[in-house]
């Protein structure tokens, strides 16, 4: 088989829709992949999509037709039978056209398509025309024809198969795309070729199972072929061979053993030795190559006491899983490339998570984005894409939807990162219990279809290694809420919305696999898009920047109680920021305080598409917010928490080790300046990937002054937990506790802080001083007379910007007494 690429330079010009007048007929370049936005963008034809409001004045895109063109050369014709038109993704009401005649419609952007074009093509001067019709107008039109179904957000994005956030969603921008998203080109053949590989591992004690399943296709009547297989060890050596013979339509099948067989492991549990799998006709220079890792993987709800348990169980080992939510890192994925996934799933591992989450509404993911968690360790958990909404079941959409996830769970079967397929994003319960639903629906199905029958069918076909959930979140039981605390997953929205984050407390899940509080951007990324004079929370081109509803009103409703008001942009920004991340620093603490009977957290969410105020621990452009440096604080392998008050407090020790730990705990009653007022010790014992609990006595408690005085508590090996009384807001604390200066490092600055008493929460905003700008740490409080270095990265300019107010902050100025005396 030979391929003739036809990526590169195309032509894009506007067709219909309600276009500016001085586009109608221009011919724009254009890249492929890539998209109508990117292109107008690059020619210079629209401003920054990301940029104050223009995200309004650019929505005619979305509503206009678009057509991609380009002349090539085929060569000789005589080499091959068959030549394809093979487009790996088109985005998504695609008609094309080949020197004039129809080849065919598309209407679905996760999946590929393959077009015959032998009667259209010729030697030189081929034309390919590809038009694209609006999406937004589309989806509009099938709603009107067919009924709206329910749906989150503006659009009906749930009538058509392309990405749901794409329509925006409340941390995304509007901004529907149409275009050649993925590579397309020709490929030419005779008489068979190979059409898909999976590689399904097994173990059988020491030896790794690889039962290799081979589809092929035949030009013309089906015959017989003779297929070659190979496995290479970790490092590159012949480990199995196997010669298979295809016969007709259909898959070949091969199994190849290999002896003391090396497992893959999720990170922290073991190393990641991945195998390299090659298939290929005999004889054939083209092969088929991916890798894959020897594991086994169980999904286990077993009923217990306390309700229905959920464990990722890897061979044989329960997996405490501490991950995030993963949506599309960039609003237009074809800017997407494998060192800005190396970069996230980097943000991910530094901070210690185990496990990502594909959600719903974006995209089954870049093949480099899965290649890099096989070799990370990170566990990925895929959703099907389908989100907050109600689905068709019409014959149509059951046909793209079935193409779609067969084709998904065969591209991504050799990964052993993949742990989980998950059916849907939160459809299970908002038919449940989201008031709405069951009135616009009046009967008519929704979904339940894909989530029960399709979809389990399928993955028990293709990947019977894997298992399966019907959705998240879900309580694996017909006759309970879908969103149960003892049963299955949960996700907890009713803190951030509704409640105070110190309510996660009310809660008591096995498993959660949402929640989050939101927080702004680093300063650099925001005022880089928001341009309002003067700056404010609520000027309009920083609420077109904030998509959750009421979301700063949120944020200021969610700071009453811990931090004092602030008086000034700067301090709402610090202090956002800074309450999103002790939310959830105190949500995380609780969990992991839960022992054996929650199994893992998987927080709302790692990463953002675009410039905005959102549940993110890392922005747009790829600062670390204050609340990464909780999640590393938290996602720690071994966790010191107390929690509890003057009449009692618990000490929690949560030990995510292949080491057991025993000791002495320390607990020492301190005043803010550093005077000792009680002290005991306290025995413990924590077993592996275990939990273990003790109570302060009492005497350290008694006469406890919260407001001046807080617990310091040590364990050699677990490190300490500071664990205060009372709330910023309530405490004296010194608005002015640090020295600081900063030196000239290898690669960048070290910013030495020392406290002269109690600070809580240091942290360097260094993208203040410059947007360039890294630190290694963050939310580091300090006892008096301690000192901390940071070390940051890149060229400051001067040690002045990374020593001001502005960049070393703490919480110290959101106590009231601190607050009064800024004030005065």
């Amino acid at each position: 088989m030979h391929r003739l690429s036809l990526d590169g330079p195309w032509t894009l010009t506007a067709v219909a829709g309600p276009l500016p007048a001085e586009l109608e007929g221009v011919e724009v370049p254009a890249i492929v992949p890539g998209c109508v936005h990117t292109d107008l963008r690059r020619a210079e034809l629209i401003p920054d999509p990301f940029d104050g409001d223009n995200e309004s004045l650019l929505a005619w895109i979305g509503r206009s037709d678009w057509a991609y063109e380009r002349v090539f050369d085929a060569g000789d014709l005589g080499g091959d039978d068959r030549w394809d038109l093979v487009a790996e993704g088109l985005d998504t009401f695609a008609t094309i056209w080949l020197n004039g005649h129809l080849v065919g419609h598309t209407q679905n952007q996760f999946r590929s398509y393959r077009f015959d074009v032998v009667p259209y093509l010729r030697p030189t001067d081929n034309h390919l025309r590809i038009v694209f019709s609006s999406p937004v107008v589309r989806a509009e039109s099938l709603a009107r024809v067919h009924g709206e179904l329910p749906h989150v957000n503006h659009h009906p994005y749930n009538t058509v198969r392309k990405s749901a956030s794409n329509f925006g969603w409340d941390w995304g921008i509007d901004v529907a795309t149409s275009g050649i998203w993925k590579s397309i080109g020709l490929e030419s053949w005779s008489g068979v070729r190979v059409t898909d590989v999976r590689p399904l591992v097994g173990i059988d004690g020491s030896t790794g199972l690889l039962d290799v399943h081979i589809g092929v296709e035949w030009d013309g009547v089906p015959a017989t072929a003779e297929l070659d297989v190979e496995l290479r060890g970790p490092e590159g050596d012949l480990c199995a061979r196997a010669t298979v013979v295809a016969e007709g339509e259909g898959v070949a099948s091969a199994r190849l053993l290999v002896d003391d067989v090396q497992r893959w492991w999720p990170r922290g549990y073991g190393e990641q030795p991945l195998y390299g799998v090659s298939v290929g006709l005999s004889g054939a220079a083209e092969r088929w190559s991916g890798r894959v890792g020897f594991r086994t993987v169980e999904l286990q709800t077993p009923a217990d006491r306390a309700g229905t348990a959920f464990r990722i169980v890897v061979n044989g080992e329960r997996i405490f899983v501490k991950g995030a939510n993963w949506i599309p890192d960039h609003a237009f994925i074809t800017e997407m490339d494998a060192e800005r996934y190396r970069r996230r799933i980097t943000d991910a591992t530094d901070a210690h998570m185990n496990l990502l989450r594909v959600w719903g509404g974006g995209f089954y993911e870049s093949d480099d984005f899965y290649d890099l968690c096989d070799e990370r360790g990170v566990l990925v958990w895929q959703d099907f894409l389908f989100a907050c909404a109600a689905y068709s079941e019409d014959d149509v959409m059951k046909v793209e939807v079935e193409a779609e996830a067969r084709e998904a769970v065969t591209r991504l079967s050799p990964h052993p990162s993949l742990v989980v397929w998950n059916g849907n994003n939160e459809n299970i319960v908002a038919f449940a219990e989201w008031p709405s639903w069951r009135p616009l629906l009046r009967g008519r199905p929704w979904g339940d279809h894909y989530y029960r029958e399709m979809f389990p069918r399928i993955v028990a076909e293709l990947d019977g290694t894997r298992p399966y959930s019907p959705g998240s979140p879900y309580s694996y039981d017909d006759y309970l809420s879908p969103n149960d605390a003892a049963h299955g997953t949960m996700h907890i929205w009713d803190v951030w919305n509704v409640l105070d984050y110190t309510e996660y407390t009310r809660h008591r899940p096995r498993f959660v696999s949402e929640f989050g509080f939101q927080g702004p951007p680093a300063w650099s990324t925001l005022t880089r898009v928001v341009h309002d004079e003067p700056l404010d929370p609520f000027g309009p081109q920083m609420l077109v920047h904030q998509k959750a509803d009421q979301g700063n009103l949120k944020l200021e409703r969610g700071m009453a109680g811990h931090l004092a008001a602030s008086t000034n942009i700067d301090d709402w920004h610090w202090a956002t920021q800074l309450n999103q991340a002790m939310a959830i620093r105190f949500g995380i603490e609780y969990f992991r305080s839960l022992g054996e009977h929650l199994t893992g957290a998987i927080v709302w969410q790692l990463n953002d598409n675009w410039p905005v105020v959102s549940w993110a621990a890392v922005d747009f452009d790829e600062h670390r917010k204050p609340l990464w440096h909780a999640l590393q604080h938290v996602y720690q392998p071994r966790l010191l928490v107390a929690r509890g008050d003057a009449e009692g407090v618990t000490v929690s020790l949560s030990n995510d080790d292949p080491e057991p730990w025993a000791g002495a705990v320390t607990v020492v009653r301190a005043t803010f300046a550093g005077e000792e007022r009680a002290r005991a010790e306290v025995p413990a014992d924590v077993g592996v990937r275990s939990h273990a609990e003790l109570v302060v006595p009492e005497d350290v408690l008694r006469e406890w002054d919260v407001a001046r005085e807080m617990l310091v508590i040590d364990a050699p090996g677990f490190g300490r937990a500071i664990h205060h009384g009372a709330e910023v807001v309530d405490q004296v604390l010194d608005a002015d506790p640090l020295e600081v200066s900063a030196h000239h490092s290898d690669d960048g600055w070290v910013v030495v802080v020392t406290a002269r008493s109690l600070v809580r929460d240091v942290t360097l905003l260094v993208d203040r001083a410059d947007p360039s700008l890294s630190v290694d740490t963050g939310l580091r409080t300090l006892l008096a007379g301690e000192t901390a270095e940071f070390r940051v990265r890149g060229n400051a300019g001067d040690v002045a910007s990374l020593t001001s107010p502005l960049v070393v902050r703490h919480a110290n100025v959101f106590s009231a007494a601190a607050s009064n005396v800024v004030r005065a």
